[in-house]
């Protein structure tokens, strides 16, 4: 039995001073000192009005693990509305207050806190919605229909016990042993609002806390109500596991309940590993997990991130087993970047630059590793560089977290490849200039030099002097472009309208 059921008879209130959960004691006057003012004047507000006021929630738990915490949410037994709209007439100065008359809450600012207030609320739910009946509740009826113990601690902001936590699951103890409950039996709990397995395995993931075991049991076993949540929500919670560090907590946990095979199911299509004549390949599900923890140990960019969680989601489709060659994949960067912009929209992530961002990286992730024979030509560096763009760098630190071996001497070797094809790009970059690079002839001085209209001649000049200036036939420069221009128009036939070199056109800077 999980012990949200008996743990009432310890008591509810921690004193400031004392009590269980010694390492987590409330300290009222420890807190920021803008916050000692927005609790002191809310105190004062709910006392005017004559109801008991509380912070509630997420900002309890953050304060007592010292984490920053901007979001502050104040319970009252009474009407949340009227103590937002109390509180800031006793502002100086007076802050807007939002009403949101349909939920019972309203929402101010104070400096760069935002405070949300809502009346105490008992919630019941229908088995097709996630969405709760609300009626007039107690202190007691609102910390019960809250999602996890640590989640359920409040903190007293009336002038008789004033700093005093009240903790009626023992979600100081679960603090302190770094445990992921839910306050009610963990099965009603998810089957209520599903979205919380979700939210669970995120705080796992992102307090590197442990999930108690009939909470993850009750995941796997309620993991289909998963289906009645939104999109929208579900990708919320994800994002912030990939956000997390390491980011593979989280999905290890979605794979093991069950959950991510309803909601990334091409994710989960990487995972296992298949032999013929004895020959296996590598599980690319647990690959792309250490691919993803090895970027994050870098960088804290969210679309790299995606990117090492898609770069071989195209392998499961291109996989092949060819007689004396074993496993092979061909062909799985391509097939992964045109299934990105679908997985992006079946999840709701954004379908603007940074689905083409993550789509662009995907493409060139196998790039890289070609051009570390020494005898690569700078035209390859050019193309490169040319495709990647600004995007090169990040594009190196996704190739170099790919690399996954546990020969520590195979890593060394890789990675001394990287750092020469590093060196080649940098020196290729400051000879050529290729990064973001626009060719220094445009259609528009084609056709004019021409005298020509839009037309299937024009893309091929263009296309030829890219193709020249990538190749190192011509340098990247408007008057070697220019003549290599007039070259490649006489042999389409056509006649240039003056021979000056310019052609009337000052050349770009």
């Amino acid at each position: 039995m999980d012990r949200g059921r008996t743990n009432r008879k310890r008591g509810r209130c921690t004193e400031a001073a004392g009590g269980a959960g010694q390492n987590f004691r409330w300290v009222i006057f420890r807190i920021h000192e803008q916050e000692q003012e927005l609790f002191r004047t809310i105190g004062e507000a709910a006392r005017a009005l004559g109801v008991p006021a509380y912070v509630v929630g997420g900002f309890v738990r953050d304060r007592l693990l010292g984490r920053a915490s901007k979001d502050v949410d104040i319970v009252c037994v009474g009407s949340g509305i009227e103590l937002a709209r109390q509180t800031a007439t006793r502002m100086n100065p007076q802050p807007r207050v939002s009403f949101y008359s349909r939920f019972g809450t309203a929402m101010l600012r104070y400096g760069d806190i935002e405070v949300e207030f809502v009346g105490a609320r008992k919630e019941s739910y229908r088995t097709d919605s996630r969405k709760p009946l609300v009626e007039e509740g107690t202190l007691e009826d609102d910390q019960n229909r809250r999602d996890f113990t640590i989640n359920a601690l409040a903190v007293s902001l009336n002038e008789r016990d004033y700093g005093q936590i009240i903790d009626p699951f023992s979600g100081l103890l679960d603090l302190e042993h770094k445990i992921i409950r839910t306050p009610l039996e963990p099965g009603r709990t998810f089957s209520d609002d599903p979205l919380r397995m979700m939210r669970a395995i995120r705080f796992a993931s992102q307090l590197k806390f442990t999930i108690s075991e009939p909470t993850l049991e009750a995941i796997g076993e309620f993991r289909s109500r998963i289906r009645i949540v939104s999109r929208e929500r579900i990708i919320a919670e994800l994002q912030k596991m990939v956000e997390s560090d390491p980011p593979s907590t989280g999905f290890k946990l979605l794979y093991d309940t069950g959950l991510l095979h309803l909601t990334f199911p091409e994710m989960v299509a990487l995972q296992g590993v298949e032999r013929r004549n004895g020959i296996g390949h590598k599980d690319n599900f647990y690959h792309t997990l250490q691919v993803l923890d090895n970027l994050a140990a870098n960088t804290g960019n969210v679309w790299l991130r995606w990117a090492a969680i898609l770069h071989d989601i195209g392998k499961p489709p291109t996989k092949r087993f060819e007689e004396g060659a074993g496993w092979t994949f061909h062909g799985h960067e391509v097939v992964g970047a045109r299934m990105v912009p679908g997985i992006f929209q079946r999840l709701k992530l954004p379908m603007d630059h940074r689905m083409k961002y993550v789509k662009k990286l995907v493409t060139l992730h196998l790039r890289p590793i070609s051009l570390t024979n020494e005898n690569i030509t700078d035209s390859a560096i050019r193309r490169l560089l040319f495709d990647a763009g600004d995007d090169i760098d990040d594009l190196m630190l996704l190739c170099e977290a790919d690399i996954t071996s546990k020969n520590p001497k195979k890593v060394a070797r890789y990675l001394a490849n990287y750092d020469m094809v590093r060196q080649k790009l940098l020196e290729v970059e400051e000879k050529d200039r290729l990064r973001n690079w626009q060719p220094p002839i445009s259609g528009e001085l084609i056709m004019s030099t021409f005298n020509i209209r839009p037309s299937r001649e024009v893309g091929i000049i263009k296309n030829a002097i890219r193709e020249g200036i990538l190749d190192g036939i011509i340098q990247n420069e408007y008057d070697s472009a220019f003549e290599f221009m007039l070259r490649k128009g006489e042999e389409l036939g056509l006649t240039p309208q003056q021979s000056s070199p310019h052609n009337g056109h000052t050349p770009p800077e």
